[in-house]
C-alpha cells in the first residue's frame, strides 16, 4: 500500500483545499482495494476456465462455486454492478453445464 508521501512525491497531489487533499488520498486506497478485488476475481475465474478446458466437471463445479463467492463479494462491495455479476455467473455456469 502506498503511503500519504508516496501519493504527494507522485504529483498527485495537485490540490489545495484540504478537504480535496484527503479526497484524493482516500480515493488512491479505494482504488487499491478494487483492484485487489477485481484481481481475485480474475484468478477464480482462471481457474474454473482452467479445470473446464482440462475436462475435470468435479474441480469445475467446485471452482465454480469457489467463483460465485468471491464474485458476490465483489458485487456486495460495490466493485461489480448486479447485472454484471449475473452475466458472469450465467456465462460460467452454462460452461460448466455443457461439459460431459
Amino acid at each position: 500500500m502506498r503511503t500519504r508521501q508516496d501519493i504527494v512525491l507522485e504529483g498527485i497531489d495537485l490540490a489545495n483545499i484540504k478537504s480535496a487533499k484527503k479526497r484524493i488520498l482516500t480515493s488512491a486506497k479505494r482504488a487499491e482495494r478494487n483492484k485487489a478485488v477485481r484481481s481475485e476475481v480474475k484468478t477464480s475465474a482462471k481457474k474454473v476456465r482452467a479445470a473446464i478446458e482440462a475436462g475435470d466437471k468435479a474441480a469445475a463445479s467446485a471452482a465454480l462455486s469457489d467463483y460465485q463467492g468471491v464474485l458476490g463479494r465483489a458485487t456486495a462491495k460495490g466493485i461489480y454492478k448486479k447485472n454484471t455479476n449475473a452475466r458472469k455467473i450465467s456465462r460460467v455456469s452454462a460452461a460448466v453445464d455443457r461439459m460431459e
